[in-house]
């Protein structure tokens, strides 16, 4: 597998190298020794699953703030999506910049969020599943958002969502998020 830098400093790409014979395939996906050694979070404290009927359904921007900091290894296993990531991590010389990179199922990839960053995506597919291991337990106390569409932030969707949920709809623009810079 290999570990390949995005834009932003702590994102990366893990691209698994497939062994293929007549039965199809084998990549290994994950591998602790791997990541540690390229300084990224282990620890898995819950896994989950998004399931999208539309293409163009959009979720996010989402992120858990401390204490209760995720670190989060995100993969698509069915379809396609746009993912999105926005550093928020305070002092960061990226601060508001954000990254993308195109997942999925065919492709095998996935990304790596460290702690800091806000998260979310465009399906470019119907039936686009999305695949989640997170290192801490959720809490919803410290659930955060901030506006898809903030042009303070500046993300070029590259299609118009369709379908955006009401809670995604209202959370608020970066400086009014009370995030800390």
């Amino acid at each position: 597998m290999d570990v390949l830098p995005t834009d932003l400093p702590g994102v990366v790409v893990l691209e698994p190298h497939p062994f293929t014979d007549e039965r199809g395939l084998f990549a290994r996906t994950w591998d602790p020794e791997v990541m540690a050694a390229h300084g990224l979070d282990t620890r898995i404290a819950q896994c989950s699953t998004s399931w999208s009927a539309t293409r163009g359904t959009l979720r996010g921007l989402h992120l858990q703030v401390a204490p209760h900091e995720e670190a989060k290894l995100v993969r698509c296993t069915a379809g396609a999506v746009w993912d999105v990531a926005v550093d928020l991590r305070p002092g960061s010389p990226t601060w508001g910049r954000w990254t993308a990179v195109e997942l999925s199922a065919d492709s095998r990839r996935a990304v790596y969020l460290p702690k800091g960053f806000a998260h979310g995506f465009v399906t470019l597919t119907d039936g686009a599943e999305v695949f989640y291991q997170i290192s801490e337990p959720y809490r919803p106390e410290s659930a955060r958002g901030i506006r898809w569409d903030d042009p303070a932030i500046g993300v070029r969707w590259p299609l118009e969502p369709a379908v955006v949920s009401d809670k995604d709809r209202s959370w608020p623009a970066l400086d009014a998020a009370g995030v800390p810079g």
